[in-house]
């Protein structure tokens, strides 16, 4: 975080010739695919179902290998995933009481990252531990802060959308996708993509309705008009109702995309009316480079008044879900193919509001010139 980021951000209207990042900003802007997550944020590693009790599940953040352990008894911890002695991943061993033990020599970690028993040495002579990492578990998510731990007790948690809402029913889903997080920051926030989607939504007309550009905060508005084509089914389930391509339905309702670095919210409203759509959605780097992720998002849908309608359609919507899912899936793979053949980022962009999103996401990023040296377990380690 820079102190740049305290300084005026300009209208998105304003945000700069429809060109490349390079003609727009200057020959010496960094490759935006070359821009990694801070690391300073809570970032879900995995589903709650995944972990069961007394067991272990190997995960990661940027490359960095992170054991999730929980105990018969207690709260699940995080720990780095290498045991200290010969650096085997501790994710392959057991649970014994509160602490991990390493599958080759027995030794054992605690919640704190402190080796806490080594089978063939006195207890005062253990050696150094492993890193441990702030750990929450909250609505099905098990979020860690890979960052500075110092900073995880002020670090704001997100607010995950409706989840907890009794009004909503939640759709809990990701998958890893094999390219840079910013391609799916675009790809949710730039609504004019609809085209790639006619097959599953119909004809639709987009309407940009206008923005909000923060040091920390794009958001776009829009709304939309059927120009051909049927109503989907899964879309009749989050309207509650059928639409045909009538002047009646065009335009009527508002949506709503934010990118609350490092997360993403896309919210569906009419007039004052509770949302009837919630989405909040992350992608977390899997690799060092950052050219891969896993994505963790909660599908909240508005239940309707007929009780149980939601719960016996539930498949349709899921289904439909997933088809969408996988053709953005497809294509940001392919966007992210082409950056690799082409050596870099040649992206001609058009619309002022992925241009404020590109500038968000890399001043908010850790830049290739500035990360941070990695801290050692001797350092992480609790005393």
């Amino acid at each position: 975080m820079t102190d740049s980021l305290t300084n005026a951000i300009p209208p998105i209207a304003d945000a700069g010739p429809r060109c490349s990042d390079a003609t727009r900003l200057g020959e010496d802007v960094v490759d935006l695919r070359r821009v990694k997550c801070d690391p300073d944020y809570w970032y879900p590693v995995a589903w709650s179902h995944e972990l069961k009790k007394g067991k272990t599940i190997a995960t990661r953040f940027a490359g960095q290998p992170i054991v999730l352990v929980r105990p018969q008894e207690g709260s699940v911890f995080a720990l780095e995933d290498r045991c200290a002695h010969r650096q085997v991943p501790l994710s392959k061993g057991r649970v014994e009481g509160e602490a991990v033990q390493c599958c080759y020599h027995g030794w054992a970690y605690g919640r704190s990252g402190r080796c806490i028993d080594v089978p063939y040495l006195g207890k005062g002579k253990l050696p150094n531990g492993v890193r441990t990492y702030p750990c929450r578990e909250v609505e099905g998510l098990i979020f860690v802060f890979p960052g500075d731990p110092a900073k995880a007790e002020t670090t704001p948690f997100p607010k995950l959308g409706s989840v907890a809402d009794p009004a909503y029913k939640t759709r809990r889903f990701g998958e890893h996708v094999n390219c840079h997080y910013s391609f799916m920051h675009e790809n949710l926030m730039d609504m004019n993509h609809q085209f790639m989607h006619s097959k599953q939504m119909g004809k639709m007309k987009p309407r940009y309705l206008g923005g909000e550009n923060e040091p920390r905060m794009v958001e776009a508005r829009y709304s939309f008009a059927r120009v051909g084509g049927k109503q989907p089914w899964g879309e009749t389930l989050i309207f509650g109702e059928r639409r045909d391509a009538s002047a009646k339905y065009a335009h009527r309702d508002v949506m709503t995309i934010r990118t609350e670095y490092p997360y993403q919210t896309l919210r569906i409203r009419t007039g004052d009316e509770p949302p009837v759509m919630d989405l909040w959605i992350v992608y977390v780097p899997q690799d060092k480079d950052h050219l891969s992720c896993r994505v963790f998002g909660l599908l909240s849908i508005r239940r309707p008044k007929l009780k149980g309608a939601l719960e016996l359609a539930w498949p349709l919507l899921v289904g439909f879900t997933n088809r969408i899912f996988a053709e953005d899936r497809e294509i940001v793979e392919l966007e992210q193919q082409a950056w690799r053949d082409l050596g870099g980022d040649r992206n001609q962009e058009v619309f002022p509001v992925i241009n404020a999103l590109r500038d968000l996401l890399r001043r908010a990023g850790i830049q290739p010139d500035a990360e941070a040296p990695e801290a050692s377990p001797e350092t992480q380690a609790a005393e």
